[in-house]
């Protein structure tokens, strides 16, 4: 009994100091809950600095990775009208060396040159031949160099668009944990806001209890503050235009996609959406253009479906008309996820 009454004391000196050490955790303080929303705004601007910056980068890089492909277009439509120069000269030369062979020209030639009147008519003749071989020896040697020069630029051009193109996909994945990290830090603040406002609302309530408690006879409820401000209203959108934008879209189905291509007979999905606005076979803008366009909340057929990285023309129902990617065509496809809807 007496071993029972001490195990008993001595449970509670253990429950008494176990009590006595565990420390009670306060709630923040909406002053200090305050502060750390403003310590994670400042993250949060600075982390939106840093995603500005690296997408103004990938909208330069975008650029120049139209100009590369809009130069390896011309370098290969270059080549090919070089190969053409180059065949017509050496069957021109083929003819040429037929002639003197089935006419005896190369024997007449040299007895011109035999027969000449005096040695000075003779070097003459003689320079004169020599001088028609070396031009077209010339003339070879040109286009074979040209074709050469092209050959060498198109390579360098395919290899600096695949680095350009390595790159992008750097800043894209560099996009992407940004974007990831951003989306955090928003959540971050949104729960902080809710944990202001929680604060905020028992510190009305402690305010309002307290006032009730020393003067409940003259207590008097404000009434509700009704909110100012009208609700805008988008501009009408016009149906016609929405649907000539449409039916260009539905001319270029089939068409192939080529980078920096902006039709007649290939498109980028940049350069058919930009087709498909104006009417004109030129580059309106890219993805980041279009990006930076008025986000509509009631999609029309004829807006533009957009995001970092593709567009395409909205034709309803959740489908749009774009160019997808290299070896494709221009085609119908549903709006991708994580699309936006701008109005040009």
């Amino acid at each position: 009994m007496k071993f029972k009454k001490v195990h008993s004391a001595c449970l509670a000196a253990a429950l008494t100091c176990s009590l006595a050490v565990t420390p009670v955790l306060a709630e923040p303080t909406q002053e200090e809950l305050e502060d750390q929303k403003a310590a994670a705004q400042s993250e949060l601007s600075d982390l939106q600095t840093e995603l500005d910056t690296l997408i103004a980068k990938a909208n330069e890089l975008e650029t120049e990775l139209i100009s590369t492909g809009e130069e390896i277009l011309q370098a290969e439509e270059d080549l090919e009208e070089a190969e053409a120069k180059k065949e017509e000269q050496y069957e021109a030369m083929k003819l040429r060396i037929k002639y003197m062979y089935e006419s005896g020209s190369g024997t007449a030639t040299m007895e011109k040159v035999l027969t000449s009147g005096d040695f000075s008519d003779m070097v003459s003749q003689a320079e004169y031949s020599q001088k028609v071989h070396e031009y077209d020896r010339a003339q070879l040697q040109e286009y074979a160099n040209t074709v050469t020069e092209i050959e060498d630029l198109h390579t360098k051009l395919e290899t600096e668009m695949e680095n350009l193109k390595a790159t992008e996909a750097e800043y894209e994945a560099q996009q992407a944990t940004l974007t990831e990290t951003i989306s955090s830090k928003q959540d971050e603040i949104d729960n902080l806001d809710e944990m202001i406002q929680e604060a905020a609302r028992k510190a009305e309530e402690e305010r309002r209890a307290a006032e009730a408690a020393a003067a409940a006879a003259n207590n008097n409820n404000s009434g509700t503050v009704s909110s100012g401000g009208g609700n805008y209203t988008a501009p009408p959108y016009n149906a016609v235009t929405g649907n000539i934008v449409v039916d260009r879209a539905y001319g270029c189905l089939g068409l192939p996609y080529v980078w920096a291509a902006t039709g007649p007979s290939s498109f980028d999905c940049s350069g058919l959406v930009g087709y498909c606005l104006t009417g004109s076979y030129s580059r309106l803008g890219t993805t980041y253009t279009f990006m930076g366009y008025p986000q509509v909340s009631d999609p029309q057929p004829g807006d533009i479906c957009v995001n970092w990285e593709h567009c395409g023309i909205y034709i309803g129902n959740g489908q749009m008309i774009h160019a997808p990617q290299p070896g494709d065509v221009v085609k119908i496809g549903p709006v991708q996820s994580g699309m936006i809807y701008v109005r040009y």
